[in-house]
């Protein structure tokens, strides 16, 4: 499916650019195509390749496309915690497209954003290109853009997608200081590309663009939709990848003591029974940032469920509750046993 996806939103032929290595370390281009990572008609250049994540982060039920350059003779290094570490240089890249109907993901899909997280040697730098008049420009200050889109039940859904600016981008990739990718982690890319074959992780390793990938023990997340797979382990998954990012030690909300990376193992750092060091209106009233056995006493999921400026959770990203995220997350709460005490 992720492929036909592709072969719609990327139709056409075009002379094959050259990606612009020099261009990407020294410069942030006014325009996407100014950097040469895709042809006219939206093609990968060569050494641009695919790669996908076993659960992905929910942005309003965009499609996302994900790429990766590397620099001719460079690798990345495997990492067992966090993102991979890629050489400078590298260039991690998401596209943003929906469809006309959601009910029918692969059709008539609309290009609206490209993101890039561009390594140089002071740091990773993130920019937006936003599609305006046929081409893809630079927007640091972000931007709104109206989508309308026939909805899951059928009837016509209006969604306020948000183009982040750079601030936004530097707090949901900040670790300490410094600006890091989220999204390509061991865990989440050993997976098959497109959910199917064999694990990227090791397709990495085999073609030259990874090095030290062990033998065994190479974590993997839960697929978050995959019904087959344990309830907590898909629950962990999904808030792993939408908020653990920022509920880190080193990450935005630090002070929190809310943790929800995938090697948490603190039931309190992890919200259970656990108190939100400031109460407010992101409380909703409630006590616990997650109360077992019952969602509805739950912090979490009053601010997952949403979509308030000051109380919604995530902040950025999404300007709607995901229905089917809420509805996993909410499921995992169900499950916990309410007498299970605080660890």
């Amino acid at each position: 499916m992720r492929r036909a996806l592709l072969a719609l939103l990327l139709l056409g032929a075009a002379p094959q650019p050259a990606v612009r290595g020099d261009l990407l370390l020294a410069s942030d281009a006014p325009r996407l195509a100014d950097y040469g990572l895709f042809d006219a008609s939206g093609n990968p250049a060569p050494g641009v390749a695919p790669y996908t994540l076993g659960t992905p982060l929910f942005s309003d039920h965009a499609e996302k496309f994900r790429y990766v350059w590397l620099p001719p003779g460079t690798r990345a290094s495997y990492r067992a915690s966090g993102a991979l570490a890629f050489p400078v240089g590298t260039v991690l890249i998401k596209r943003f497209a929906f469809p006309a109907d959601l009910r029918q993901p692969a059709r008539d899909l609309r290009p609206v954003e490209t993101r890039l997280l561009i390594h140089r040697a002071t740091g990773w730098v993130a920019l937006s290109y936003v599609e305006e008049g046929g081409e893809a420009v630079l927007k640091r200050a972000g931007k709104r853009v109206p989508v309308n889109v026939i909805g899951q039940d059928g009837q016509p859904l209006a969604i306020d997608y948000a183009v982040p600016n750079q601030n936004q981008c530097k707090q949901c990739h900040q670790a300490g200081e410094a600006i890091t990718p989220i999204g390509p982690t061991a865990g989440n890319l050993n997976h098959g590309l497109n959910g199917a074959g064999q694990s990227q992780m090791v397709q990495w390793q085999a073609t030259g663009r990874l090095d030290g990938l062990p033998a065994t023990g190479v974590p993997q997340l839960a697929r978050w939709d995959d019904p087959k797979q344990p309830l907590a382990a898909r629950a962990r998954a999904y808030l792993a990848v939408n908020c653990g990012h920022c509920h880190d030690r080193a990450g935005f909300a630090s002070n929190s003591g809310l943790y929800l990376g995938p090697e948490e193992a603190t039931p309190a750092h992890l919200g259970i029974l656990k108190r939100p060091v400031a109460a407010g209106r992101g409380s909703g009233g409630r006590e616990f940032s997650i109360q077992p056995g019952n969602p509805d006493a739950s912090i979490l999921v009053h601010r997952m469920e949403s979509s308030e400026p000051g109380i919604m959770m995530p902040q950025f990203g999404r300007s709607m509750p995901h229905r089917e995220g809420v509805a996993l997350i909410r499921a995992w709460i169900s499950a916990m046993d309410p007498a299970a005490p605080a660890g």
